[in-house]
């Protein structure tokens, strides 16, 4: 049975008149098991593969690859079903005269997958939505708690509006997770974060076709390892109180204000889908009434529900205090991912400056990137920044724009924004 743990890091002391409160609250979860494995969690996952026009030649031959590798991934008796999308949406397995629009894996059914995915052709325009609202319908019709997909893609969506897209994400969107890859370089990183941050998943460049096997291979293995099937963290607040923000931080930055729901007058809940062996972290920020020095209160209670049971709790406290010493500490994890945040807005509004041809205002955000990810100690990112800008000062910010810098060199910092370092404590 899975177990939860809490840990929370905070300056709990405020100057006088001071209001707002910030804590790092990490939780692990334990034993979270296989998926589908507890009693009555049932299991359902989607292969959508572009196969639109520009996928020809090598390209669907490695989507083919990637989709037969993630197929040998999913655990028997889970429900599946693959997904061929251009300027529509078809279902490519199971075939069209099957009883069930979705089956559940075994031996046989993975033989057959395989052999639908290896007659997969490519033709046609890029309609994103469309395939999203055909995996929700195929979701709706299993009796399946945790529903998960992965989408592949290569181009930009050419063949509906952003309207129409951005309608079929709200449509979908709490119905299923979905992880997206982008294979190439002539996918646009924004319209495909969009779905990922919507449905609670990832995104994430795909240079080569050589790679894609092993890339879907490892997110499909990564699914499967989530043995709880949906969880909520709630943050509650006392009466007068303003949560400010609610934002994962690791492994990677997620603002999840904007999705809260009322569990009582006090208490917000945010979706976190499902979960395996794993810490995420959350930044929490909530706005008090100023209290006399000496004061002391909870600032908000943090907790993470599994379903109507709240495994794990954590306290966030306020003590009003005079001691110049105790309130201008900066919590070394507050300060870190209030940082790592940052450094993902700077590295997006920097190359949107660049794509934009406003060197100026990319030098300066890239630069404060790279200040960023020197302070906390973001490694891999400072690589990917070094293909797009020449460091001459790292500690100050100083860089120069790299005019030999290639569009996937661009698209990978642009993907490898949102992932953070953890802070070493």
């Amino acid at each position: 049975m899975a177990e939860f743990y809490c840990e929370v890091f905070q300056n709990e002391f405020l100057p006088e008149g001071g209001t707002d409160v910030h804590a790092v609250v990490a939780v692990t979860c334990a034993g979270a098991g296989a998926a589908g494995q507890a009693p009555g969690a049932d299991v359902a996952e989607i292969i959508i593969v572009d196969t639109s026009g520009s996928m020809q030649g090598d390209r669907i031959g490695a989507a083919k690859a990637g989709a037969a590798a993630a197929i040998d991934q999913i655990l028997d008796g889970t429900w599946f079903a693959v997904i061929a999308g251009t300027d529509g949406a078809t279902r490519a397995f199971p075939y069209s005269n099957a009883t069930s629009p979705m089956v559940r894996m075994e031996p046989g059914a993975r033989a057959a997958a395989k052999q639908a995915v290896s007659q997969l052709v490519a033709g046609g325009g890029t309609a994103m939505g469309t395939w999203l609202r055909l995996a929700a319908r195929l979701f709706d019709v299993v009796p399946a708690a945790q529903r998960h997909a992965i989408l592949l893609t290569d181009g930009k969506n050419q063949s509906e509006t952003t309207v129409a897209l951005q309608t079929s994400i709200r449509e979908v969107t709490g119905r299923f997770q979905c992880d997206c890859r982008g294979i190439g370089a002539d996918w646009d990183v924004n319209e495909v974060r969009q779905i990922a941050q919507a449905l609670l998943g990832t995104v994430d460049i795909i240079p080569a076709p050589h790679e894609l096997a092993g890339a879907f291979a490892a997110v499909m293995r990564q699914a499967m390892s989530r043995g709880v099937a949906d969880a909520q963290v709630r943050v509650w607040a006392p009466q007068g109180a303003r949560v400010l923000f609610v934002r994962q931080v690791s492994p990677q930055v997620e603002d999840l204000t904007g999705r809260r729901v009322d569990v009582n007058p006090l208490t917000g809940g945010y979706p976190t889908g499902a979960w395996s062996d794993e810490t995420r972290e959350y930044h929490v920020a909530v706005r008090l009434a100023a209290r006399p020095v000496g004061a002391d209160q909870a600032a908000a209670r943090v907790q993470l529900a599994v379903g109507n049971e709240v495994k794990t709790q954590g306290l966030i406290k306020a003590v009003w205090s005079a001691d110049e010493a105790l309130t201008a500490r900066i919590n070394p994890a507050v300060a870190h991912y209030t940082g790592q945040t940052e450094l993902a807005t700077a590295i997006q509004e920097g190359l949107a400056a660049k794509a934009a041809g406003m060197d100026g205002e990319a030098t300066a955000k890239l630069g404060r990137a790279v200040q960023l990810a020197e302070e906390t100690g973001n490694d891999d990112v400072t690589a990917k920044l070094r293909k797009v800008v020449d460091i001459e000062d790292a500690g100050a910010g100083t860089v120069r724009l790299r005019r030999d810098v290639t569009r996937v060199d661009e698209m990978m910092l642009d993907t490898s924004s949102t992932k953070t370092t953890r802070v070493r404590r």
